[in-house]
């Protein structure tokens, strides 16, 4: 960044105006030491980025935005109307608020609170450890973590966790991790024209039938004719084709017909 920009925030800071970071903007402030002892959002996409560029810093990344004091983070994407909507109620109330979104053709404001989008909602959960399990396992989908590595990452035993996972969500950690993995192989089936020998590398499965069976035991069918019946994108097309393939065929009058005619 800049050194003028720096400085420009160092002032604001300095003079208690509240800043905001949005997506990336967390690291901005972090790395122009605006953000010693405050709490900070990062999507969970960047959550490792985060950490290899502040040390010692653990940002939050199980919900969508942050607000400590005068310092307001986001994860991006959505969650900015969100916290911009609250910011708005704040300060001119909730019928405001509630209108801003609705420009944005967004239906109504979430809390802080609320998880990050990318995991089922059968995952969703109010249990700390289980939600920090469930973090690391969303950002190793290509390269799943043994139980092992994911139990010594979090700094407890195996036991522990399964207890945990079976109170908070009925499910042991590895069929929450599987669960997560065919949940984002639908989604790339829907929106992407990656074969699904590419998606199956992608989602952390050994092959393509390993992909399948999983798939088939998950949703009684195969990762193909799921993608035809949600008319994803064939391989070797671009996303949005598919509807151009399922569109009939409009027909056309012979020459000196009357198109209205029987």
């Amino acid at each position: 960044m800049h050194p003028d920009a720096t400085r420009f925030l160092e002032r604001a800071g300095a003079a208690g105006v509240p800043l905001v970071g949005v997506c990336t903007g967390a690291f901005i402030l972090h790395r122009a030491g605006l953000m010693h002892g405050y709490r900070a959002c990062v999507s969970w996409f960047h959550h490792e980025d985060f950490l290899e560029h502040f040390e010692g810093l653990e940002p939050v990344s199980d919900q969508i935005f942050v607000v400590d004091r005068d310092r307001l983070t986001c994860s991006g994407g959505v969650s900015s109307a969100h916290l911009a909507a609250f910011i708005v109620e704040r300060h001119l109330g909730r019928a405001r608020a509630a209108k801003s979104l609705r420009i944005m053709m967004i239906d109504e404001a979430m809390a802080a609170e609320e998880p990050q989008p990318g995991l089922p909602l059968s995952l969703a959960t109010d249990d700390p450890l289980a939600r920090r399990a469930l973090l690391l396992m969303r950002q190793s989908i290509d390269a799943p973590l043994s139980i092992a590595r994911l139990v010594d990452r979090l700094g407890v035993g195996r036991r522990k966790l399964e207890r945990h996972f079976r109170e908070a969500l009925g499910m042991t950690p590895l069929e929450a991790d599987r669960l997560i993995r065919v949940e984002h192989a639908k989604h790339l089936l829907r929106t992407t024209a990656r074969s699904a020998t590419r998606i199956a590398t992608d989602t952390g499965f050994c092959d393509l039938p390993h992909l399948i069976r999983v798939f088939r035991a998950a949703e009684g069918t195969t990762p193909e004719a799921y993608r035809r019946a949600r008319g994803g994108a064939a391989p070797g097309e671009a996303p949005g084709e598919a509807d151009a393939r399922v569109q009939p065929r409009r027909r056309v009058p012979a020459p000196g017909r009357d198109p209205t005619a029987a």
